[in-house]
């Protein structure tokens, strides 16, 4: 699944940090690191924790609607032992989130939590997160929303009532993790989405710059920057490396110190909102000339495109031998 020099952050990641870059921020050793996965990624713990950099650790928690509890219902047309595989896995996933919540925390890492966001009701997908992550005060909760699509992920005005219930059960907003075109559609309609507009983002673009992307609507900045992950880290090239772990693993770059990011990590508030911007002046349409004839018959409207004339003709106009006639 990124917070800059910006008194916007000041809710969440404050700017005093001065650590915002535009280019590969990674490779200075100030700004701190922070690493997210889910139940696949392989991570060797006494390897990862080598780097000292690494500040925090996200995991996924939840996604989408809970699961049922029967393998009727929701689950018929499955095999029983399809039905039985599927909650296998989603028992050990939550076994595997508990255990390494554990472990990051007793070795001093931020913890944090995300939700995958799908479609289906959004309280419900709300109260499953909160049951599966029960996040501690000092945690970070993440909503991610993938892309626009409301056949494959959450709808934006969805969005919107997840991060109030998050905010009304627990007392802080969640983060919104996205990617650049979804951020962007936002931002350029946060009118309309007035909750998510203004979350502090983390940011995801595997590109080594993103100068001149912001600001971009309410953001100054990136809360965090995932700037790496399968997509663009192989065994021959990758932005950032991290002992203990595979190309798959995604790494993200903060824009303050880690002591900064501890203070920082999980105040849940919105970002200030700006001024919209002005909506532009109406184009006006060509001009017209209206002719009342003498008599007072029907006027006519002649076009005065070409002259530039916006006026209204209402003296008497002979017409006794004129080449125009009026209709």
């Amino acid at each position: 699944m990124a917070l800059g020099l910006l008194l916007a952050l000041g809710a969440v990641f404050s700017p005093q940090s001065g650590l915002a870059v535009d280019l590969e921020p990674w490779k200075t050793p100030e700004p701190a690191l922070v690493i997210d996965a889910y139940e696949l990624n392989i991570v060797d713990w006494q390897e990862m924790l080598k780097d000292k950099r690494i500040a925090g650790f996200v995991s996924k928690a939840s996604d989408g609607l809970p699961e049922s509890f029967s393998c009727t219902g929701d689950h018929k047309g499955d095999t029983f032992a399809h039905c039985k595989t599927m909650w296998r896995k989603y028992a050990v996933s939550r076994e595997l989130y508990q255990t390494r919540r554990m472990v990051a925390r007793a070795s001093g890492l931020l913890w944090g939590a995300y939700h995958l966001a799908r479609p289906g009701n959004p309280i419900e997908q709300a109260n499953h997160f909160l049951d599966y992550a029960e996040p501690a005060a000092d945690e970070l909760m993440v909503l991610d929303i993938e892309g626009i699509d409301p056949d494959n992920f959450m709808s934006l005005e969805d969005g919107e009532i997840f991060a109030q219930h998050i905010k009304t059960r627990t007392g802080r907003y969640p983060m919104l993790y996205t990617n650049h075109s979804t951020a962007r559609h936002i931002a350029d309609n946060r009118a309309l989405y007035p909750i998510l507009s203004r979350l502090p983002l983390w940011y995801a673009r595997y590109k080594p710059g993103i100068r001149n992307v912001f600001p971009m609507g309410n953001w100054d900045s990136y809360a965090l920057w995932q700037f790496s992950s399968g997509a663009n880290c192989n065994k021959r090239r990758c932005p950032y490396r991290i002992s203990g772990t595979l190309p798959d693993i995604d790494v993200n770059v903060a824009p303050m110190d880690a002591a900064r990011l501890k203070v920082e990590w999980a105040k849940g508030e919105l970002l200030p909102e700006k001024p919209l911007p002005p909506e532009p002046a109406p184009t006006l349409g060509p001009p017209v000339i209206m002719l009342v004839s003498a008599d007072g018959t029907r006027p006519a409207c002649i076009g005065t495109q070409a002259t530039g004339v916006d006026a209204m003709t209402t003296s008497s106009i002979s017409v006794r031998g004129a080449r125009i006639a009026l209709r």
